[in-house]
């Protein structure tokens, strides 16, 4: 889930893993799976970063190694270079 802003100043919550693809012109307009189109106030590079971030906390990219996220030095927790969260 993301914290997005629409173009009315209205915070919402969006669920990533709906986003069928981002543009910018120049509004930035999200597209879902559904069809559905939302408009938001983030810049397409914004929301790239958050849909990523929220893909990596969900497990499902691993954090770039020597990332700042990854907090836990354990070498016994590394698996090909990105730490295994518990």
């Amino acid at each position: 889930m993301i914290k997005l802003t629409r173009l009315d100043g209205e915070r919402f919550i969006l669920n990533a893993d709906l986003i069928r693809y981002v543009e910018q012109r120049p509004d930035t307009f999200i597209t879902l799976t559904s069809g559905e189109r939302v408009i938001v106030r983030e810049q397409m590079d914004d929301v790239l970063e958050l849909a990523l971030e929220y893909q990596q906390r969900k497990h499902l990219i691993p954090f770039p190694v020597g990332c700042l996220k990854c907090t836990n030095d354990d070498p016994a927790l590394l698996v090909r270079g990105t730490h295994l969260r518990f």
